[in-house]
């Protein structure tokens, strides 16, 4: 049976991406490393399976991309072009269930930020609003 892609209601994220401002505050090597942690804890997940064999190289990918949307330099455009998210996750089935548990991972990193990785916790709801959206749009499976 052929895999039927899902395409959740309401399009890509409407809302505002992360503050711009918190790469000028963390600095990336901060970024750097709570992208590193994600990848820690996403290793030990249920969804370990949805990455690549060399987690630290996609954890350096991925932090590229959030040096960026964090105000940072586009070294992830510069290394691989247009992010395309939805359509670079597109081959692996992501549903509810998987991105809770992505999201689940992402907050036990978050706990604790201010002090592990200089983030200015006036942020940090919109930081969460965009995890919640962001992941949202790449759910490809129901």
């Amino acid at each position: 049976m052929e895999r039927q892609i899902y395409t959740p209601a309401g399009g890509p994220p409407q809302g505002p991406g992360p503050s711009r401002e918190l790469y000028g505050i963390m600095g990336e090597a901060n970024i750097y490393q709570m992208i590193a942690d994600l990848y820690g804890e996403l290793e030990r997940s249920e969804v370990r399976g949805l990455f690549p064999t060399d987690m630290a190289e996609a954890s350096k990918k991925s932090a590229a991309f959030f040096v960026g949307l964090m105000g940072g330099p586009p070294t992830y455009i510069e290394k691989y072009g247009s992010p395309r998210m939805r359509a670079r996750h597109l081959p692996f089935v992501i549903d509810e269930r998987a991105r809770g548990v992505w999201l689940a991972c992402f907050d036990r990193v978050l706990q604790g930020a201010d002090a592990k990785y200089g983030f200015p916790m006036e942020h940090m709801a919109g930081f969460r609003a965009f995890l919640a959206s962001f992941s949202a749009w790449m759910v490809n499976t129901r």
